[in-house]
């Protein structure tokens, strides 16, 4: 399956090194598990989305280390693709990108000629072949009927997919310059929060070696992350419940909201 990562830190800038390249379980270290795509989403100091992404794997691309090491930002998505059916290629690669937000996923959904449908006009901003894809322009669609409230249009979505199409997974990260949204549904896959606001700096981490370093922009500005696995030995990780929305805002104010209840209406099944 799929792997995913999401860091916000309020509206300071900061790098996102440790959890990508140095924690005991980083992403590069779960590349070697997850090795058809990786993808790197960060925006710079206009708001302005960049997205980096190679249909390899991370341990075999060597911009991710540099962008890895390089980049800043006040909110960060990474993905870690398990192809599943559509092709190894760059369009199939997360994160996707509209409306100034960037969306990756794992999960499987069904029915895709039903979606493709449902989506009419919309389907126009799909570039690739994955369901993945397909789920971001109808939640777009569904956040500008709701004047550009995400949680709504993450709710109507969700509510149009538990109703018509079976569903095997659908964990999401969504991101924007200051804001970042997450779903786990239903208890298919684990998606775990780890919210480091009141952690004092500077921060002291034991990386995937072993060594203990200190992280001076995570230890001033402690983020809230957002991961498909626990990514280091910490006792703060919280496991998100099937159906929750969490959403934390611009002031890394976390709200956790349930907009699922229930399983899936129809169980997709996976051979």
């Amino acid at each position: 399956m799929c792997r995913l990562f999401g860091l916000s830190a309020e509206q300071q800038r900061v790098r996102a090194t440790f959890w990508l390249l140095d924690a005991p379980d980083s992403l590069i270290l779960q590349s070697h598990r997850n090795p058809d795509g990786t993808g790197l989403g960060t925006f710079d100091i206009d708001g302005q989305p960049r997205v980096e992404k190679e249909p390899i794997a991370a341990y075999q691309d060597t911009a991710f280390a540099y962008e890895a090491k390089q980049r800043h930002s006040s909110t960060f998505l990474a993905h870690l693709r398990y192809g599943t059916g559509a092709p190894v290629e760059m369009r199939n690669t997360h994160p996707f990108e509209m409306d100034r937000r960037l969306f990756a996923h794992n999960g499987v959904v069904g029915d895709l000629p039903l979606l493709r449908e449902y989506l009419g006009a919309d389907l126009a901003l799909v570039r690739g072949e994955t369901d993945s894809e397909l789920i971001f322009p109808l939640i777009t669609r569904e956040t500008r009927r709701a004047g550009g409230n995400v949680v709504e249009g993450i709710s109507q979505a969700l509510f149009w997919l538990s109703e018509n199409v079976p569903v095997y997974a659908l964990n999401l990260i969504i991101t924007s310059a200051h804001e970042m949204w997450a779903v786990r549904w239903p208890e298919t896959h684990e998606l775990f929060l780890l919210d480091q606001r009141k952690q004092p700096a500077p921060i002291e981490q034991r990386t995937s070696h072993g060594m203990r370093i200190n992280s001076p922009e995570l230890g001033f500005h402690p983020p809230v992350v957002i991961a498909s696995e626990m990514l280091d030995p910490s006792l703060d990780w919280h496991l998100i419940s099937s159906g929750e929305l969490i959403h934390v805002g611009a002031d890394l104010t976390i709200n956790q909201i349930p907009v699922v209840d229930g399983p899936p209406r129809r169980t997709l099944l996976m051979k």
